[in-house]
């Protein structure tokens, strides 16, 4: 079946259908919610509750880019969760990593221990450099510089005009520099 027949029939009920457009989307939405929550059990949870969001809401949605409103809505409920932790401040004994996840790491630089640990310093300069951004900011960098989206695509999925993702997308970038060079992991 195609994209539009499955969600046709999801829109009419059936959860297996559902789950096949889960299945072709669950990838991307995981990365979009891990590289805004920051970790990997808040990104678990935002996906699983993007994903129960985009269920109780597949019978509105409209002709258009599915992939551009599933997007949305993950961003949408990362977003409330961002705001949500920032009001009650709390730190989760589940998002702190016992052992580094070395999942990501080519066996190249597992082989060299200097450079594996330049690579767990960066990532967490990247992570602590993206927390200083605006919500805003953040998205549009974490699409663009982390998951290669076009411009065209973050405008669709932000609802935002092409100037709009343009400003947000150098500003978070030069904050984003500004923080890594302050923090001397990048040099001027």
């Amino acid at each position: 079946m195609d994209e539009n027949e499955l969600i046709h029939r999801s829109q009419n009920g059936d959860i297996d259908c559902f789950n096949q457009l889960v299945k072709h989307y669950q990838e991307q939405i995981y990365n979009l919610s891990f590289h805004m929550m920051g970790d990997g059990a808040s990104a678990d949870d935002a996906t699983q509750d993007a994903l129960f969001s985009a269920w109780r809401a597949i019978g509105r949605y409209r002709k258009g880019n599915f992939r551009a409103w599933l997007l949305r809505i993950t961003t949408n409920v990362c977003r409330d969760k961002l705001r949500s932790r920032k009001r009650h401040a709390t730190v989760s004994l589940d998002a702190m990593p016992i052992e580094p996840d070395l999942s990501s790491y080519t066996e190249k630089s597992l082989e060299d221990p200097h450079d594996h640990i330049l690579h767990l310093e960066l990532d967490s300069a990247i992570k602590a450099g993206l927390a200083q951004l605006s919500p805003e900011q953040k998205v549009v960098v974490i699409m663009s510089d982390i998951q290669g989206m076009s411009y065209e695509e973050i405008s669709q999925i932000t609802d935002c005009s092409l100037g709009t993702i343009k400003s947000r997308l150098s500003r978070g970038r030069r904050i984003l520099r500004d923080y890594l060079r302050q923090n001397g992991t990048l040099s001027p």
